[in-house]
């Protein structure tokens, strides 16, 4: 601990972010990374961008990109926000709109960030259980004099669970909350969900993050967005102009823009993604596994007989990486698997029907 830090530093959890471990054979099904790398269009965006233009600071509005999102999503360019990764773009919102009086909802069982910045920002938080089937209930986010709050956010589909809400059940709590903004974090809706961008028009409290780190094969470059109402939007540009100017580079206002332009391949990845999720799931309820329902680029599964832990460890031995959550206690024997190419989920099931015999 130094004695130069500024007093708070020493009360943080940081967030721990998944393994990138160096090793020569590896089957990396622990990150929620694509299978396939980025659309052509985008590396020749990108090899385009880099040129002597690099000496330049690059648009602080990212407004090529801006269009690019607005016209994909069918809305205003003055809906649209921009940043380095939808991590970036949930720091601001947590700073921006979540630091309130009253405490701020996020289920139990969720992206594990979420608490990382309350502690960062200093913000009062209260964690909303899970139903017993690790499922976000809508009827648990109603706000109420005996019990108002500041804000509510949560993953659709949820992180690690990748069950999914549907518009009907987002439209519930917004109208239950017309006075918090309501936040959907939508970094797998592409994998199974409606995404609740279709929705900003009627609700102004609603916020909708996405990232091209997912479905568009681009989590090596770092672009995230959120869109909704102006006045949400205008907040999120005085924090970002307070903080970082220039959040997004040349090279991945580029490439954000060839990624939305090139709707083929994004469609294509999509449905290869899908489809193996559906034969993994398969696969792995034939050995006895339970497996959540997920809208997402990956399953949240565990086991009749063994630990998550011990799975975890006799698959990392066979160069086979897989996410396990120590905790909460709730769900400890789960495994988040990452769906990947054929070749890596056949990989993956031999070796646990090798493991489990």
């Amino acid at each position: 601990m130094s004695k130069f830090w500024s007093p708070f530093v020493r009360d943080l959890e940081p967030y721990v972010p998944g393994e990138q471990p160096k090793m020569a054979r590896l089957v990396k099904l622990n990150t929620n990374e694509h299978p396939l790398g980025p659309s052509p269009k985008v590396i020749e965006a990108i090899r385009a961008a880099a040129d002597d233009r690099l000496r330049l600071y690059p648009d602080p509005d990212a407004g090529e990109l801006k269009d690019a999102i607005a016209a994909y999503h069918g809305v205003g360019r003055d809906q649209v926000f921009v940043g380095n990764g939808s991590d970036e773009v949930l720091a601001h919102i947590f700073y921006g709109l979540f630091k309130q009086d009253r405490p701020l909802l996020f289920p139990d069982i969720t992206y594990s960030f979420y608490k990382v910045y309350c502690g960062l920002y200093d913000i009062d938080y209260r964690p909303v259980p899970l139903d017993d089937d690790l499922a976000i209930e809508p009827s648990d986010y109603v706000a109420s004099e005996a019990a108002p709050n500041g804000g509510i956010i949560f993953p659709n589909p949820n992180a690690p669970t990748g069950r999914v809400l549907p518009l009907e059940a987002i439209e519930t709590v917004l109208a239950a909350n017309p006075d918090s903004v309501v936040v959907v974090d939508e970094a797998y809706v592409d994998f199974g969900g409606d995404s609740a961008i279709a929705l900003v028009d009627r609700h102004p409290n609603l916020l909708v993050t996405q990232t091209l780190s997912k479905s568009r094969s681009l989590a090596g470059v770092r672009i995230g967005f959120a869109v909704g109402h102006p006045e949400l939007i205008e907040g999120l540009e005085r924090i970002k102009n307070s903080f970082n100017s220039y959040p997004l580079d040349r090279l991945a206002i580029a490439a954000g823009k060839a990624a939305f332009e090139d709707e083929d391949f994004f469609q294509r990845g999509r449905e290869l993604v899908i489809e193996e999720r559906e034969t993994l799931r398969r696969g792995l309820e034939a050995m006895g596994f339970q497996v959540l329902p997920s809208a997402a680029n990956f399953l949240f599964c565990r086991h009749a007989t063994r630990t998550g832990a011990d799975l975890a460890a006799a698959l990392r031995e066979r160069g086979i990486i897989v996410r396990h959550f120590g905790e909460p206690e709730r769900i400890q024997d789960y495994l988040r698997i990452t769906v990947g190419l054929p070749d890596q989920n056949r990989e993956l099931t031999e070796a646990l029907e090798d493991i489990l015999r």
